[in-house]
């Protein structure tokens, strides 16, 4: 039925009190074990002293978050800035030399961003990085774009596997926090960036694209060890166009997003002190003794933070990109808005190569039963290989794809009579809730399938063996109320969204009757 159904205003409010009282509820659950096990042993690892000013032990679990936002912060905002630095001097000095700045931006960020991995990870990481470029652009000239796949998904899988990754591990030198994540990062970010220039290529109709071209595209520093990717196509364009212009308020924008990434990271900070949501799913023990409220809460939480992590870490990221004119992706949707599997990721930027160049390339409209499992097949099994092939990776992998496939087989059982005709005989807004109903119980499928690999496996089985078997039916039909009350909540944003970009017609006013002022 339509999006832009509505609902009485006094039921919203009440969905809207369920939801807070729920959250309050079982965030109040999370703080009471944090509170209470804080000194246990298992938690010595990851619940270290915190902020002196808030004056208790803070959750660390999360090493990437460590990373970014405490550990290697300077670091890698000292990069950035370069980064920024080095391109405004150049474009201050370059008329001065007869050199159209703005016509050779990329140029310049190619040139910082090999400079600054070369310095980094040595010459042997250059070496190796180059060998992979060489490769995927002498397989991009003959244009064949299962050539290009095969290339492309072999040099992945020999950083991905065993023994080939260790081999090419050991030849970079030297040893550093750091080394591996940007190790893997770097390699991995720049062979799916090689893909896309290759598969570009093959859509390019008069000749082909330089070497100089992807050397310019894949040593963008931002983007080189951490993402997100964005396709040739679009940064091609972007980053070469000599018309560089702001948006009215753009660097207002700029700097309130900036702001806001700041608050949001100081915000998580301040929670980790109060709630360890990262630790507490690690010690099996202490979670088989948890209330089902308290578990899922951990579970969502836990999604949520992933969210947030990945919004906070490209938001800086694309704050860097957004003030070298470019238009990168942007930061996933909040796992809070998601009740279908079609719109569920957590990088954007992945999704997006996935969608063009799989997806929607196989799938086309969607609506085919055996191309919809061809691509999600296809596209997941490319996804186990970017993750790296493991159990876990396997499992969420499978339940991901089901979840995809099974939502196109039940849109297209219920669209046939009788199912169509008795909700074509019911109200816009009855039919609204029922499939509510439907949604509520999908987006906890998006949850357990999606927990299991945050966490792991272990804890994913007992929230799902908790929640629908132990507490049904009590801690089920609450849970799933309360997650029904968030999804029409989240329709109703959807449906104001969709009117402010397509507004109702006017209906037109009776020849006997005068239109009022």
């Amino acid at each position: 039925m339509g999006i832009k159904t509505a609902l009485p205003r006094y039921e919203l409010y009440f969905y809207t009190a369920v939801l807070a009282v729920a959250m309050i509820w079982a965030g109040s659950w999370i703080f009471e074990a944090s509170s209470e096990n804080v000194n246990r042993r298992a938690f010595k690892g990851s619940v270290k002293p915190g902020w002196h000013y808030v004056g208790r032990k803070m959750d660390v679990a999360d090493f990437e978050w460590v990373m970014w936002f405490s550990t290697f912060r300077n670091h890698i905002l000292f990069a950035l800035a370069g980064h920024v630095i080095f391109a405004k001097i150049f474009t201050l000095i370059a008329p001065k030399i007869g050199i159209d700045g703005c016509k050779h931006r990329s140029l310049i960020f190619g040139v910082y961003g090999g400079l600054a991995v070369l310095v980094t990870m040595g010459w042997t990481f250059m070496a190796l990085v180059l060998s992979h470029c060489i490769i995927l652009y002498s397989v991009a000239l003959v244009k064949r774009k299962w050539m290009c796949f095969v290339a492309g998904l072999t040099t992945l899988a020999s950083i991905k596997l065993e023994p080939y990754n260790s081999w090419q591990e050991s030849l970079v030198t030297g040893s550093f926090s750091l080394q591996d994540i940007l190790f893997y990062g770097g390699c991995g970010f720049s062979i799916i960036r090689c893909m896309s220039f290759a598969l570009e290529n093959c859509e390019k109709k008069d000749g082909n694209y330089t070497f100089f071209d992807l050397l310019r595209y894949n040593f963008y520093l931002p983007f080189f060890f951490f993402g997100p990717i964005m396709t040739f196509d679009r940064y091609h364009a972007q980053a070469n166009t000599a018309q560089l212009t702001r948006k009215e308020r753009e660097m207002w924008n700029i700097t309130t997003k900036a702001l806001l990434h700041l608050g949001v990271i100081l915000l998580v900070d301040v929670l980790f002190h109060y709630l360890y949501i990262l630790t507490i799913p690690s010690d099996m023990k202490l979670v088989t003794r948890l209330s089902d409220w308290c578990l899922a809460g951990l579970a969502y939480s836990n999604l949520v933070y992933d969210w947030v992590k990945s919004a906070a870490m490209f938001g800086v990221i694309n704050t860097v990109a957004t003030l070298d004119h470019l238009d990168p992706p942007q930061p996933p949707k909040c796992i809070t808005m998601l009740y279908v599997f079609a719109e569920t990721h957590f990088d954007r930027g992945i999704n997006d190569w996935l969608c063009k160049y799989v997806y929607d390339y196989i799938g086309g409209n969607h609506n085919k039963i055996f191309k919809e499992l061809l691509a999600t097949f296809c596209t997941f099994a490319i996804t186990t290989l970017w993750l790296g092939p493991c159990e876990v990776v396997y499992v969420w992998s499978f339940f991901n794809c089901f979840g995809l496939n099974f939502e196109l087989w039940v849109a297209k059982f219920f669209s046939i009579p009788p199912f169509s005709n008795i909700e074509g005989a019911m109200g816009e807004a009855m039919s609204r809730r029922i499939r509510g109903v439907f949604n509520a119980a999908n987006f906890w499928a998006i949850v357990l399938y999606n927990v299991l690999s945050l966490n792991s496996l272990e804890f994913a089985k007992l929230v799902a063996r908790r929640l629908i078997f132990k507490g049904f039916p009590l801690s089920t039909l609450s849970v799933l109320l309360v997650t029904y009350c968030g999804v029409q909540l989240v329709k109703e944003r959807e449906r104001q969204k969709a009117l402010l970009e397509e507004p109702e017609p006017v209906k037109p006013v009776d020849d006997g009757k005068e239109k009022a002022e």
